[in-house]
């Protein structure tokens, strides 16, 4: 299992959120281009980047930005979701060496959107679904959707989507621990890899992940805990190496 660094850019700045809300923002750093250097200089294998302001506005606002980090690092696997909205976004991201591109709000409105984007783009897409309560939240959380998150997770693998990145939302930048026990429900709902989310707060967090029997949760995204210093990224990695066989 991976350990991938989260760089949230909100106004062209590394930002973290609690729970979302656009009004809890905390500035990790005013260069994020600087921050992708350090994850991989410190061995970071992939990048989770968010763009917020596109998420909010429906199409893409701080591409330079990331655009920068694909092109500084060829060779590194970065998933990029906010405001991917249309294909022509897709393909840019792709030209410049974006390995996933996620789709969130727009895979619950318009399913078949991740269909198309899944025949034309095999292998690179990424499916979002921010859940609480079992429930599907769109519009950058700000909504609840009636939608089961199991089944739309089974229907996006019968698209062909790559992984799913699941995040609880209620526990997503409050350092409350994450939800390991849905996380693993839904891993095991499906065949297709799983991407945990969402609430990691210390080292205890990836110990348990890696220790739950869902073999098909590949990685997890943290975000605040790394900007705080709870968790020091090259000793996760390592304790999560520690427990592949």
């Amino acid at each position: 299992m991976i350990v991938i660094p989260a760089i949230d850019l909100k106004d062209g700045k590394c930002v973290r959120l609690r729970q979302g809300g656009m009004d809890e923002v905390t500035v990790f750093s005013e260069d994020p281009v600087a921050i992708a250097d350090q994850w991989v200089e410190a061995g970071a294998k992939r990048l989770h980047i968010v763009d917020l302001d596109g998420a909010t506005l429906g199409g893409p606002v701080n591409r330079e930005i990331i655009h920068s980090i694909a092109e500084n690092h060829p060779d590194l696997e970065i998933q990029v979701g906010g405001g991917i909205r249309d294909e022509d976004t897709v393909q840019a991201y792709l030209d410049v060496g974006v390995q996933y591109v996620i789709i969130g709000t727009k895979a619950v409105s318009a399913p078949h959107f991740v269909n198309d984007l899944c025949l034309e783009f095999p292998g690179h897409i990424i499916v979002g679904l921010d859940a609480k309560d079992g429930k599907v939240a769109i519009d950058g959380w700000s909504k609840l959707s009636h939608h089961d998150v199991v089944d739309m997770a089974q229907h996006f693998e019968a698209d062909g989507v790559a992984a799913i990145v699941f995040t609880d939302i209620s526990r997503d930048g409050m350092m409350q621990g994450l939800n390991v026990e849905s996380t693993a429900e839904l891993s095991a709902a499906i065949h297709i890899p799983v991407i945990a989310s969402g609430g990691v707060t210390d080292e205890n967090d990836i110990k348990r992940l890696c220790e739950c029997d869902e073999e098909g949760i590949i990685g997890v995204i943290v975000g605040r805990a790394l900007y705080e210093g709870t968790i020091e990224f090259e000793h996760a990695q390592k304790l999560a190496d520690s427990y592949q066989s």
